[in-house]
């Protein structure tokens, strides 16, 4: 339950009605079975509260729900037009050279390729030569440790949109 030491915008969110705490959680993370994790579990008492069941919620996703929370990502280097989020998280690659985005692009290609999903890195604060770099590592993972690092990444990326909502 929330109590008087609740910050105001975790009171705010755990007083939202379903539909709209949806709407919030899809703003966050684009997996719906994850969105609705944290919704029942409403009220969080504090922002670890929030974070942590955020984080027990994406360990719990089965491949399918998975593969859904990753497709609400646009390929780093190409933010999706009219989303503030992927742009600001995105803004190492905005002044990019002609050939860094052409070989992101190639890149990107290769890895969706590989996995059968998009790359995703939590690129808060990364170069576009580090994302590159990333990228590049990655490519020689099993698919299997893949998918356990993209969920590790949208963890990281799920966890600063949530702090977002609360500040």
């Amino acid at each position: 339950m929330t109590s008087p030491a609740t910050p105001l915008a975790l009171a705010r969110f755990n007083a939202l009605g379903d539909e709209a705490a949806l709407a919030v959680l899809h703003e966050v993370c684009a997996g719906t079975a994850w969105a609705r994790l944290l919704l029942v579990a409403r009220p969080y008492a504090t922002p670890d509260d929030l974070y942590v069941a955020a984080d027990a919620a994406l360990a719990g996703l089965g491949a399918d729900d998975l593969a859904e929370a990753m497709a609400g990502h646009p390929p780093i280097g190409r933010p999706e037009p009219g989303d503030p989020a992927s742009t600001r998280e995105q803004r190492g690659m905005a002044d990019a050279s002609d050939a860094l985005r052409t070989e992101m692009l190639e890149l990107n290609l290769a890895y969706q390729n590989r996995f059968g999903h998009v790359f995703l890195i939590c690129a808060t604060g990364l170069t576009g030569e580090q994302s590159r770099d990333a990228l590049k590592d990655r490519l020689g993972n099993t698919p299997e440790r893949e998918r356990e690092t993209a969920r590790a990444e949208l963890g990281r990326i799920n966890r600063i949109r949530l702090a977002r909502l609360l500040a």
